[in-house]
């Protein structure tokens, strides 16, 4: 092979990560797509807001295989990375935010539609989220204020126990979407979801111990819904691991 079909072929590598990413990108356009009449047939047994459901964990799924891509071909590149940040703003932060705006329309009809409105906090909060973690060198290793595709996994959930009929205030409803929106800008330390030096137990792994294990219970008892109190339970976690290094900075 000569040189210049090497660097084609190095090329042609390289935009293997942005074609999954690209793919991420898809799943979210087709779940806004699909969110646009709820009350429609679903597919394969499946209802239109279910489908939703998977396509956005199909974008979660894709969001973690273009970097393990990139890693594996050593194809990570500065348009890789703007790229894969506003793919995660339509599949993680847009795309949320349209299906519970017709979520609340057809399962909350008692709700006021600034109710509804509202969720366009969730996109701009998720813009500001990525922007934020572009340019903060802070988070290398962990997170500040909650990541955007937790952020989608919250919503889901939340939605799940909408549409099971479960009766909620509007002003409370209200409430969510404005503490969830605001801890993706907030200056929360939130751990990152890989154990680091092996399993010994430590407070940041145990705190990656408990959440694996309450997912699982959550989800087995619960649910989709379950994934909201996984959420839940991330960011209480989270609170706590950072209480516990502050008071070992003090200490």
């Amino acid at each position: 092979m000569g040189f210049h079909d090497e660097k084609r072929a190095s090329r042609a590598v390289a935009w293997i990560p942005n074609g999954v990413t690209s793919l991420s990108l898809i799943c979210g356009l087709v779940a806004i797509i699909v969110s646009s009449d709820l009350s429609a047939e679903g597919f394969a047994g499946f209802t239109r807001l279910e489908l939703c459901w998977l396509l956005v964990g199909a974008a979660a799924v894709f969001d973690f295989l273009d970097g393990l891509a990139a890693r594996v071909l050593h194809a990570t590149s500065a348009t890789g990375k703007e790229l894969d940040s506003l793919c995660d703003l339509v599949s993680f932060g847009v795309t949320p935010a349209v299906l519970l705006y017709h979520t609340a329309g057809v399962y909350c009809q008692e709700w006021g539609a600034w109710v509804s409105w509202l969720s366009v906090m969730i996109a701009v909060c998720g813009a500001l989220r990525l922007a934020k973690f572009n340019v903060d060198t802070r988070q290398t290793s962990s997170f500040i204020g909650l990541p955007i595709p937790a952020n989608a996994i919250f919503w889901i959930g939340f939605m799940s126990m909408l549409s099971r009929g479960v009766a909620m205030p509007e002003y409370v409803a209200a409430a969510v979407i404005v503490v969830m929106s605001l801890l993706m800008v907030s200056e929360l330390p939130m751990f990152s979801f890989k154990f680091k030096g092996g399993v010994k137990a430590d407070m940041l792994n145990i705190c990656r111990g408990l959440l694996i294990i309450s997912a699982i219970i959550l989800v087995v008892f619960s649910g989709v819904t379950g994934l909201m109190w996984t959420i839940i339970v991330y960011v209480a976690l989270s609170m706590a691991n950072a209480v516990a290094e502050l008071r070992c900075r003090r200490g």
